[in-house]
């Protein structure tokens, strides 16, 4: 993606593509891991993804016009609140590594300072949604509950994520093979890939085609931090139904293919740490309808052009 873009205007003020780009950093690496070939599938999520985070943006820039107004008259967001999001996001997407973050941040040409107002606008939003509906009916115990339980497992502490899988790692490139390419070690995956999932032993074929330190194991890896696989491989990893035969998977090394055998997923934080957030929740869903009609009000009466397809 061209990051010196336009990628939409609205009310004359310009969204980027820089910025699009850095909220579709950590789904685009994601994407890329699980889909090698690339194909209509992951053009399809890509598509979906990209046009997701614009129309995000484009009601941010809404919101943001009525949020400078009441900024002339000393309306401000307390820095704190900012950090703490910075933080969270740090921790979930990018395994609480924040060099990681600097990386990709890096790699759109944007700076932390830039980074940290997109954030700022973001919380602004959220901020000004609630106030937009502060007459909502207040949420009952009961629902506070029900939410905590959907929600608790994404608020967890991440960092503390394990788990055990079985990997088969087959290097893009083959120092014993002169002949091999990664077009014909990709092609090797895929072939392996189709003998696990017709049922041949993991353990074996680790041990016959893994260029992996484990491979004598029958690629097996236990007790494995999150925070030592990359963001985007731990999203795969943390998000497969063990027993999954999962790949090929690509980084800029090689191809994995992975079977989970366990997770054992970091703590929740108690219901008396995030009911505030968890309040803010209930409420946002219960006054969903009203804030859909009040964006569709604002893109009414506002100038909107997006050059991004």
């Amino acid at each position: 993606m061209e990051v010196n873009r336009i990628a939409a205007t609205v009310n004359g003020q310009s969204i980027t593509a820089k910025e699009v780009g850095v909220m579709l950093g950590p789904e685009i690496n994601r994407l890329m891991a699980e889909f090698p070939r690339r194909g209509p599938e992951f053009d399809r999520q890509l598509m979906a993804a990209k046009d997701k985070v614009l129309n995000e943006l484009i009601d941010r820039e809404l919101i943001m016009s009525e949020f400078r107004e009441r900024e002339q008259k000393g309306a401000k967001l307390p820095d704190r609140v900012v950090e703490q999001e910075l933080q969270r996001q740090i921790r979930e997407l990018y395994n609480g590594d924040k060099q990681k973050l600097i990386d990709e941040l890096a790699k759109a040409r944007m700076s932390m300072a830039s980074y940290r107002e997109l954030t700022r606008e973001k919380m602004i939003v959220q901020a000004m949604r609630q106030e937009k509906f502060k007459d909502a009916p207040p949420p009952v115990p009961s629902e506070i509950q029900a939410e905590y339980q959907i929600a608790k497992d994404a608020l967890r502490d991440t960092t503390k994520d394990v788990l055990d899988y079985r990997k088969i790692f087959i290097p893009r490139v083959d120092a014993a093979n002169p002949l091999a390419s990664p077009e014909t070690q990709l092609a090797q995956a895929e072939m392996v890939t189709e003998k696990l999932k017709a049922g041949e032993d993991f353990a074996e074929l680790a041990a016959k085609y893994s260029a992996d330190a484990f491979a004598a194991e029958g690629g097996l890896q236990t007790n494995v931090p999150r925070t030592d696989l990359s963001p985007e491989f731990a999203a795969i990893l943390f998000s497969a139904e063990p027993g999954k035969i999962l790949g090929p998977l690509e980084d800029p090394v090689g191809f994995t293919i992975a079977r989970v055998e366990r997770i054992d997923k970091g703590p929740a934080p108690p219901l008396s740490e995030v009911k505030e957030l968890i309040d803010q929740r209930v409420r946002a869903k219960k006054t969903s309808e009203r804030y859909d009609e009040w964006i569709k009000g604002l893109r009414r009466h506002a100038m909107i052009d997006i050059k991004l397809k």
